[in-house]
């Protein structure tokens, strides 16, 4: 059986109310299983993770995104994160039996079908990205959503799919299709936002730092912490035990140390091979948060 998953980040992580609604929105849709589901009041920002046959995915996708757009006024968002609208994006991604082409038209009748729908400005990026300008999320993203009314109006910004227009309460949505990547985040011990990002910078692949790795430096107020936030593209390449041990080191040189890690969704089993969560301190993990955990994968 073919299965995908698809983890739609939301820009509320703040109202709880909003969140369960919009889960309970997909919980209707026959076939879904929803993995893992996160908020975060500083990056005021939620995901949600879930899996099942393409068409079961794609109905869900639209399910959930369709009411937080009816819950969610992007013009009043702040938080952390970088976002270009209210349902920000929507990556689809291939699990079991599935070759990639596939998983790239789901995303296109997805983002096509949801822009018309609810006259949303709609970017394709990753492997459904259809310019090459496109693919990297981040340059979809640049300006955020406070220049998102002028980008919309740059002929070579004009949207993928949906209208050409300035929708000011939902913004844009990017759509894509990638392989699995681990969204691992690390706290520090310290308030000093620039040792985050001194740490991110070093880190990241577009600045010469490690292969497959993306991230940025946040500052988490409510905890009086800073946090290097980052996406893993390639744990078979450059592991989560290593992306920790750098960050260790480079933390202790700038006078501060790990406080503890997390997760935003799942993990695949083979990556946490010849590691523990307790040496990466990975806060609140359970079997749950591996991904051949799932019951539609066991079989």
């Amino acid at each position: 059986m073919k299965i995908i998953e698809c983890v739609p980040n939301f820009s509320e992580g703040r109202n709880k109310d909003k969140i369960f609604s919009i889960t309970e929105a997909i919980s209707g849709v026959s076939g879904i299983d929803i993995l893992d589901f996160s908020m975060d009041k500083d990056h005021n920002r939620s995901v949600l993770t879930f899996i099942g046959t393409p068409k079961d995915v794609e109905r869900g996708a639209i399910a959930a995104c369709e009411r937080a757009l009816e819950l969610i006024d992007i013009r009043g968002h702040c938080g952390v994160h970088p976002r270009i609208g209210a349902v920000d994006v929507v990556p689809f991604v291939p699990i079991k039996d599935i070759d990639m082409w596939e998983v790239v038209a789901i995303a296109h009748s997805f983002g096509r079908a949801f822009g018309e729908r609810n006259d949303i400005p709609v970017y394709f990026y990753g492997e459904a990205a259809l310019e090459p300008g496109r693919k990297e999320l981040s340059d979809i993203r640049r300006g955020g959503y406070e220049r998102l009314s002028e980008k919309i109006n740059d002929p070579l910004w004009a949207p993928d799919a949906g209208p050409a227009i300035h929708n000011p309460r939902g913004g844009a949505v990017a759509v894509g299709a990638r392989n699995p990547l681990i969204a691992f985040n690390i706290n520090l011990d310290t308030d000093d936002l620039d040792v985050a990002e001194n740490i991110a910078k070093s880190i990241r692949y577009s600045s010469g730092g490690l292969k497959h790795v993306k991230a940025i430096g946040v500052s988490l107020k409510s905890r009086k912490i800073v946090q290097v936030s980052m996406n893993l593209t390639n744990y078979k390449e450059t592991s989560v035990r290593k992306v920790f041990d750098t960050v260790k080191e480079l933390a202790i040189k700038y006078g501060a140390d790990i406080l503890e890690s997390e997760l935003i969704g799942l993990i695949p089993k083979a990556a946490l091979e010849g590691v523990t969560a307790g040496y990466l301190k990975l806060a609140g993990f359970s079997s749950d948060k591996i991904l051949e955990s799932c019951s539609l994968l066991e079989t």
